[in-house]
């Protein structure tokens, strides 16, 4: 997650000034100054340069930069974009044409099978620009990124990770509440020899996430449902 324009990039390949320049970007040129820093103040490992735990880190920042921020799938570099395939909690593998017709951003992340008045976050509502502007709201550090451990190395790159983020401003009718919210996850990356991924699962709780948000108070004029209303498996999350 990132706000717009780039200077010098510590962690993600390809944002180069010249390659900055000539790439269509979804939502502006991304800058990761922001959660760079809080990345770096509030990451519990610290991997060694070179180490396998770094490569599979800085590649993972790499393709989720593509993955949210390029809109032209001919300029993806990390990605095989005629074979790549998405899935989350072992759901259906999903083509970049089908992720597309989801809406993009986290909409292909935040899948569910909840009935929709039981919907904190409704992927079916939103589009990527909605979303992004959801959690960019909600997140205005961003969400940071860290590799925990590394299973093993490529070509099948399995991970554990934890994403984490401070909740400083509202999401979905709640206040913020400046709390941290941890999200913590399996991820499988298959890559073929040019080290372009061909296949992503992810496995993770949503709750982890969207339970934490719904701790703020309703705002004033807000639709919103309190959490212990909704969602059973939210109702007990935190």
């Amino acid at each position: 997650m990132a706000s717009s324009s780039v200077g010098q990039e510590k962690y993600r390949s390809f944002l180069s000034e010249e390659e900055v320049k000539s790439t269509k970007w979804r939502f502006g040129v991304p800058n990761y100054d922001v959660v760079n820093k809080l990345f770096e103040e509030g990451r519990t490992k610290i991997w060694l340069p070179g180490s396998l735990e770094e490569k599979v880190q800085n590649f993972v920042k790499t393709w989720e930069m593509e993955f949210f921020h390029k809109t032209d799938p001919d300029e993806f570099k990390s990605i095989d974009p005629k074979k790549f395939t998405f899935s989350a909690n072992g759901g259906k593998a999903l083509n970049l044409e089908e992720i597309g017709k989801l809406g993009g951003g986290y909409n292909p992340l935040l899948q569910t099978s909840l009935p929709e008045k039981l919907r904190v976050y409704n992927p079916d509502e939103e589009t990527a620009a909605s979303s992004h502007k959801v959690f960019t709201t909600t997140f205005p550090r961003g969400f940071a990124l860290e590799i925990l451990q590394v299973y093993t190395g490529p070509p099948v790159m399995v991970y554990k990770f934890r994403h984490w983020g401070y909740m400083e401003g509202p999401f979905k009718g709640h206040a913020p509440t400046g709390d941290i919210i941890e999200l913590f996850g399996i991820a499988i990356f298959e890559v073929d020899e040019q080290m372009r991924v061909v296949k992503v699962e992810f496995f993770y709780d949503p709750g982890q996430l969207l339970g934490g948000l719904l701790k703020g108070t309703i705002l004033d004029g807000s639709s919103a449902e309190e959490p212990s209303s909704i969602c059973p498996v939210l109702r007990s999350t935190g």
